[in-house]
């Protein structure tokens, strides 16, 4: 692999006098609502649900192994998949499908995965949720040019710095790599559900609509010791909404499909919602479970669309979902649900037991915040029989000692506003290399996170605690280690992390991924 940096010359931020009121045409619809998004209606023919069954995303065989370190290689390409029944897709995935393929780590166990970019724009991988030095955490100007060589690094500099919205990179170097490059991850952190997916400035909405997003787990002693499901009971779900047009390809609200120029027509700049629900690339699916428990690994990778899920029927009792995990890793103890509300790149880790229904029932898994044909996500079909289950959830999974606010060296005020200006961070728009918070590695801060929008806010590098809402208790779903929180509209919300190990310049910004494009982020430097 040869590398390159260069130092871009010049350039003022765009975007805060470049959008009007007449850019805007739908802001005060948005703060009525308090919901992002606006649906793009597909033009293919929508199938019935619960035809298809549920497919489960492939594990990544390494291809070498060492006493330290497991070794992968994935290769960005482009595909075409039968999503919609009948009709083609060609997506961007990694290594062929979509979701890209799993990759199951251990902790305390170095993973290093060598991409490869055969696709025709540049990209770049965020592994979601890893404790990760600063040089593999995917910062959005460090590219992998594809291996084509249709991009050097003119034409990057002026794709990401072109446009009515969105960031500029002024003075900032970016660190290009020409075809591969080479993530090192030392996974010192316990067992989490992770996801990577593309975070190239300006083009992460676009790059992960089109499918370039997939699981990564790590495991440690302390979840295997526990009694919980495993193996083909353990699934991981990856739900996401999209739009088809008519041949049956992703259908995006492009400024410019050429991608010489970043963002989304103006009616979708509070982000793009599909009509088509997805989970594991598959519309409505269904899947046949023994009446055994389960555990679901629940990720939400939609660009925009929040969910609220409930089974349908609900089980004798409520309490239909046991989460027993979060964003970063097992609860101390597990916590039931009646619903979960997911916001963009969230996880939940739930248990359901399946044993509570009766056999041959039909379990619909429900979208209460969606209506139409995006009220409902899959189907649980109930096996007859009543085999053995040798699973169960302890009262106590794991330790997870609270960080104590007391000790915060700092308390720091990020606010995430939507205007006719753009969407900002402490009324900025995002420009690479220029810092809002310089946090000293080993101490603790509260940051705290105020909006007059909706926005589910993600913090890379370490995970944090959830302290309060409004000044007021945290919500039934805010416990354990996270990394993203949801944020709604005029709310406050404040956090406790404490930062470790990695010097280096991190990010943090809105996951609603419309947002992120459109430069509502931020670096942060730690040192």
């Amino acid at each position: 692999m040869r590398r390159r940096t260069l130092l871009t010359a010049g350039g003022a931020l765009l975007g805060t006098g470049a959008l009007t009121a007449a850019g805007w045409p739908l802001l005060s619809d948005y703060a009525r609502e308090g919901r992002p998004g606006k649906v793009l209606t597909s033009k293919a023919p929508l199938p019935a649900p619960f035809r298809t069954p549920l497919p489960v995303p492939r594990v990544l065989r390494p291809t070498s192994t060492s006493a330290t370190t497991d070794t992968y290689d994935i290769t960005q390409q482009h595909a075409e998949l039968e999503i919609m029944p009948g009709l083609r897709t060609k997506a961007w995935t990694y290594g062929g499908t979509f979701p890209g393929p799993t990759i199951v780590s251990r902790s305390g166990r170095r993973t290093v995965v060598r991409h490869r970019n055969e696709l025709d724009h540049p990209s770049v991988v965020h592994l979601h949720g890893g404790h990760t030095p600063a040089a593999s955490d995917g910062y959005p100007t460090s590219l992998i040019l594809p291996a084509n060589g249709t991009y050097d690094a003119q034409r990057v500099h002026q794709d990401m710095n072109s446009g009515p919205h969105g960031a500029a990179m002024a003075h900032h170097a970016m660190d290009l790599a020409e075809a591969t490059r080479t993530y090192t991850y030392p996974f010192d952190q316990r067992a989490a559900t992770l996801w990577y997916h593309d975070h190239r400035m300006g083009y992460t909405g676009a790059a992960v609509w089109m499918g370039l997003a997939g699981f990564h787990l790590v495991h440690d002693d302390e979840e295997q010791r526990l009694p919980l499901p495993q193996g083909d009971r353990d699934i991981p779900l990856m739900i996401a909404d999209r739009s088809f047009a008519a041949d049956g390809s992703f259908q995006y609200p492009w400024l410019d499909p050429q991608l010489h120029t970043p963002g989304v027509t103006d009616p979708y700049m509070n982000g793009v919602l599909g009509d088509v629900i997805l989970v594991n690339g598959a519309p409505w699916p269904v899947h046949q479970t023994q009446r055994l428990r389960y555990r679901l690994r629940l990720l939400n990778a939609s660009n925009a669309r929040t969910y609220r899920l409930r089974l349908d029927p609900q089980p004798p009792g409520g309490n239909a979902f046991v989460q027993i995990g979060s964003d970063g890793g097992l609860l101390d103890a597990p916590r039931a649900h009646d619903t979960l509300d997911i916001a963009p790149a969230e996880r939940y880790d739930v248990v359901i037991d399946f044993s509570r229904y009766r056999p041959g029932t039909r379990v619909r898994l429900l979208n209460l915040h969606g209506d139409g044909s995006t009220a409902q996500v899959m189907r649980f079909d109930i096996a007859s029989g009543s085999p053995r289950d040798d699973t169960t959830v302890p009262d106590r999974l794991s330790t997870v000692p609270p960080l104590d606010p007391t000790r915060a060296a700092v308390t720091r005020d990020f606010h995430f506003t939507g205007s006719d200006a753009g969407w900002t961070i402490n009324g900025t728009a995002y420009q690479p290399g220029r810092a809002l918070a310089r946090p000293t590695l080993g101490q603790t801060e509260i940051w705290r996170f105020t909006t007059n929008f909706h926005h589910p806010v993600h913090l890379h590098l370490n995970h944090f605690q959830v302290l309060s809402r409004n000044n007021r208790e945290i919500g039934p779903q805010d416990h354990g280690w996270k990394d993203t929180v949801d944020l709604r509209p005029a709310e406050a919300v404040e956090v406790v992390t404490r930062f470790t190990d990695y010097a280096g310049t991190y990010m943090l910004h809105c996951h609603n991924l419309e947002h992120e494009d459109m430069a509502m982020m931020a670096d942060y430097t730690t040192q």
